[in-house]
This record gives C-alpha cells, sequence and structure tokens, in this order.
C-alpha cells in the first residue's frame, strides 16, 4: 500500500498548470503538426528543469520544435549554430579589456538566456560542447574565475544528427547525462505531411506564433511540479530500473544517479500533466525510455545483434516488477 500524505501542492496549482500548458501545447501544435507525444515531451522536460536533446536525420523538424517552444513563451531566447570552428568562448562569453575603464568588462554568450537553442550541437568539437557543462547541472557560468548566476527557467534545447552523417562528433558521455530525455521526432504520417504542404507552403507558421506565457509564469509552473508528491515506493521503483541498467550484461554503461533523479523530476511533471499530484509507476515507465536511453552504452555484443538502448530499457521495465509499488494508473 502506498502511504498518501497530503498534497503540497498549492491550492489550484494543478488547474493553473493544466491550464497554461494546454496553452503552450496547442500553440506548438499549431506548427508541430501530428507529434503530440514529441510536444509533450518537450513540456515534460520544461517542467522538470530539464533539458531536451532532439535527434534524427535532417528535415523531420527538429529545429522547427525548439523554435515553436521558444517562441511560445515570452522570455529571453538566444541560439547558438554549432560548427566545427564555433569556441568556447562563443558560448559562455568572454572578458575584454575596457580602455576607458582600464578594467575587463564581461561580455556574456548567448548561454545566457532562459531557452537556449543549440542547433546541430554533435558538429562542434568536444571542447566546445563541454562548455555547456556546468551551465547545463549547476545553472552557472565561470569565466576567468568569476562566477554568474543564470536566470530561472533556464533549458537547453539541443538538436543533434545521427552519428553515422558526415561531419559530426558523438557527445561525450558526461554532455549526454546532462540531458534529461532525448526524443526523435521521426517521419510525419501522410496525413501530417499533407497539412505540413497546405501551412507550409507559403509562409512559415512560426513567424505567425506569439507567446502564450512568460518566464514568470514559467517559475510558478515549476514550483507547482516540485510539490508532486514521490512515494518511498516509487522511488525505490526508480532506483530497481537504474541499478537493473547497472547489472545487465548487454550494457557496458549503465544509469547514472543523476538519471533516476532527472526521472523523478520528470515524472513529477507528468502526472502534474495529467491533473495528479502525485506519481505513479506508469509515468515513471513511460519516461524511462526517453530520460535512459540516450545514458547507456551497449556492450559489442549488443549492438552486434542490432539491439539498441531502448530496447534493453523496454525489456528491463518490462522485467522489474511493480507489484510492491504504487497502484498503477487505470486505463
Amino acid at each position: 500500500m502506498v502511504r498518501r500524505t497530503r498534497p503540497t501542492t498549492p491550492d489550484g496549482g494543478l488547474d493553473v498548470l493544466l491550464e497554461a500548458a494546454g496553452r503552450v501545447r496547442d500553440n506548438m501544435e499549431r506548427v508541430i503538426e501530428g507529434k503530440p507525444e514529441v510536444v509533450r515531451l518537450a513540456l515534460v522536460v520544461l517542467l522538470a528543469e530539464g533539458h531536451l536533446l532532439i535527434e534524427d536525420v535532417p528535415g523531420v523538424g527538429k529545429t522547427m520544435l525548439a523554435k515553436a517552444l521558444a517562441r511560445s513563451i515570452d522570455c529571453s531566447v538566444r541560439r547558438i549554430q554549432f560548427t566545427p570552428d564555433l569556441l568556447p568562448s562563443d558560448v559562455t562569453g568572454v572578458s575584454v579589456f575596457d580602455q576607458e575603464a582600464r578594467e575587463f568588462e564581461f561580455k556574456p554568450g548567448p548561454v545566457f538566456a532562459n531557452l537556449v537553442v543549440g542547433d546541430e550541437i554533435n558538429r562542434a568539437s568536444p571542447k566546445t560542447q563541454s562548455s555547456l557543462l556546468e551551465a547545463m547541472e549547476e545553472r552557472q557560468v565561470t569565466v576567468d574565475g568569476v562566477t554568474y548566476v543564470l536566470e530561472t527557467p533556464f533549458m537547453v534545447i539541443a538538436t543533434q544528427n545521427p552519428i553515422e552523417m558526415e561531419g559530426t562528433y558523438p557527445l561525450p558521455e558526461a554532455q549526454r547525462d546532462r540531458f534529461t530525455a532525448r526524443v526523435s521526432m521521426g517521419y510525419p504520417t501522410p496525413a501530417a505531411e499533407l497539412d505540413m504542404l497546405e501551412t507550409h507552403g507559403g509562409a512559415d507558421p512560426l513567424e505567425e506564433l506569439e507567446p502564450v506565457a512568460d518566464a514568470l509564469e514559467v517559475r510558478k509552473l515549476i514550483e507547482v511540479v516540485r510539490g508532486v508528491h514521490v512515494s518511498d515506493e516509487v522511488k525505490r521503483y526508480v532506483i530497481a530500473l537504474a541499478g537493473a541498467t547497472r547489472s545487465t550484461p548487454e550494457l557496458r554503461l549503465g544509469a547514472s544517479p543523476r538519471s533516476s533523479l532527472q526521472l523523478v523530476r520528470a515524472a513529477r511533471a507528468a502526472a502534474a500533466l495529467e491533473g495528479r499530484d502525485f506519481v505513479v509507476p506508469d509515468d515513471v515507465q513511460a519516461l524511462a525510455g526517453p530520460v535512459l536511453a540516450h545514458r547507456l552504452l551497449p556492450t559489442a555484443e549488443a549492438q552486434v545483434s542490432r539491439r539498441t538502448a531502448e530496447d534493453v530499457v523496454a525489456d528491463l521495465v518490462a522485467r522489474v516488477p511493480v507489484s510492491d509499488v504504487a497502484p498503477r494508473r487505470r486505463a
């Protein structure tokens, strides 16, 4: 049995969250045709105070998704086009000597924004990619020994092409682990592609998007999500899933403790978007693939057998028992 506690979300907080999230979702779906699950995951990551990695082949709408979320929220937005010659200082900023004042003045880089859109992040060198590590984990940037705190909300939405494509560098394990979730856009259905040809053929629908929320409202929604209850049983289930990835012979790198924490945060956001002030195992199971798979490294034998990290996570979700955890959500 689950020990139920008094909800810690503010009175009416879930209703406010559902209304605001609905506005943002509907706004994004005006330009993202036929991908409601992808839009929902982007909202989950935003409300979980995380970062989103969008991976797929060119031309399926990766940058469009990032821009749609950024344009739906009235906050500071900066875009970084990652290229092989991009330097770390081009991301974080640089100290410039002021001749008149006879002192160094810090010029903030594009990372100093509420939403940072990193386009084709794996086309930059690993050194430049690593310039985001501190910002993504600690919400701060250190340049020349001085630390600058980033504003809340702070979210990195990065796109990348599959590593098999020419001119790409694989993201280091530490970099992948900073991303809360990874999503693939996939090709649209024929009906959605037809709608896209009708609506996108004559004009750019992004130009018509107006903000439907602002940074202050997003901060309030994040506070509501923080109050969603996670029982000890559900926490133990998350730990069991993460532990299973560390012991399976199909993986040479399992899930980190950071991934367990981010899975819980994402599950809180998912529960709130369902109108609940508590997390159930179904929330964890639905997010286990997007949150865990990109952090895992299959063994050579698994790769030869064409077993992906997503396949391994799906098998572990099916195998790790939930009978002693919280009751599952009714269909």
